[in-house]
């Protein structure tokens, strides 16, 4: 057996990553290469870990940190993947806040695993909204100057920068985007895709199989800035049991409380991160509905629709906004109390944790092989 080839695919919380790696999955596997999936969380209960597997794939969690600070685990996950299935392909999706990839990722990967991975070259997704107003060139909501150095700094490091949800912008918009990080960010090729459409991701998967990434010396990464960036993001997981008397909308459960969740969010001036619930049905076996909302004023839409109205399940809500972790604990159980209300569901909270992420804390932090 040759080398497997190792992809991973970064970029700031929003901007898709999940739906790109699914295609991206979806295109290898069609292709008869298997496929093994890792994700990553700072903690358990992920909505991205549940969706992938929804679609057939073998995907490992990662949690507790970033696969910088797990880089162990991160091993030990692929390791696991080879033993299970034997994947011809990993591809690699990190915490969404996390920067400083290359040197704490690829290349030690290269140094000491390269025997095994072949390592491709590394994509950093954007949302092209977000990215518009971060970069000056619209007006709009946005975060804080040291959460922004986190979103800049993963650009920096990019070998590939993959513009998502092209579908969002007209051409003259996203020329300008596409321009501007070019020109910001020379030493990366800049793509454009629409991993909801499916365009583009044709081009994206030769370009990142065409060969390895750049290798240079690890870029300039001021920690101390970038752990009080990543302090000012609160996280939140909750796992909350739904059930009711009699069937009930799944998917019209899945936007209320989103857009209740976002209406508190926006009423004391948090920006939002990336809200992702999920409603598994308990009697449909993969039956799956997904709710996302990126930004404060983009609103909450439904990629993944239940199939048939159900009478229990299981919701999981993550929610990343700059805002105090205690607050968002706060505003959820007052919007799943407001739900219960409104519906007459029960809604019983079998987990929920909020906090803030550690200082990051690289298990190895390498220059170029």
């Amino acid at each position: 057996m040759g080398k497997a080839s190792y992809i991973m695919v970064g970029g700031f919380l929003g901007a898709g990553k999940t739906t790109a790696i699914l295609r991206l999955a979806e295109r290898l596997s069609g292709e008869e290469l298997r496929i093994g999936l890792i994700t990553n969380d700072q903690s358990y209960g992920l909505v991205d870990t549940v969706m992938l597997s929804s679609h057939g794939f073998p995907v490992e969690e990662i949690t507790g940190g970033c696969f910088c600070c797990r880089f162990n685990s991160l091993v030990t996950a692929a390791e696991k993947l080879t033993a299970d299935t034997r994947p011809d392909v990993f591809i690699a999706e990190p915490v969404g806040s996390c920067t400083d990839l290359k040197a704490t990722v690829d290349y030690p990967l290269r140094r000491m695993y390269g025997d095994e991975y072949e390592i491709a070259p590394f994509s950093v997704l954007v949302d092209p909204v977000r990215a518009l107003r971060i970069l000056g060139l619209e007006p709009g909501r946005s975060f804080s100057s040291k959460v922004t150095y986190i979103y800049e700094k993963q650009l920096e490091e990019a070998d590939v920068i993959v513009i998502n949800k092209t579908d969002l912008l007209d051409a003259d918009r996203l020329a300008g985007l596409r321009s501007a990080l070019q020109a910001r960010f020379p030493l990366a090729r800049v793509l454009a895709i629409s991993a909801r459409e499916g365009e583009g991701i044709a081009d994206w998967l030769d370009v990142i199989t065409s060969g390895p990434g750049r290798q240079a010396g690890a870029m300039e990464v001021d920690y101390d800035l970038y752990a009080d960036g990543e302090a000012l993001l609160g996280w939140l997981n909750a796992s909350v049991e739904v059930s009711s008397d009699q069937e009930f909308d799944g998917n019209d459960l899945l936007l209320r409380a989103a857009r209740e969740v976002e209406t508190r969010l926006r009423t004391e001036g948090h920006e939002v991160a990336h809200l992702k619930m999920t409603l598994a049905a308990e009697e449909y076996g993969n039956d799956l509905g997904v709710v996302n909302a990126v930004r404060g004023d983009a609103g909450a839409e439904l990629s993944h629709a239940l199939q048939e109205p159900l009478e229990a399940g299981q919701l999981i809500v993550n929610l990343r906004a700059e805002a105090d972790p205690d607050r968002l604990r706060e505003l959820i159980l007052g919007a799943l109390e407001a739900l219960r209300g409104d519906t007459g569901l029960t809604l019983d909270v079998e987990h929920l944790e909020a906090f803030r992420p550690g200082r990051p804390m690289p298990t190895h932090r390498l220059a170029a092989v």
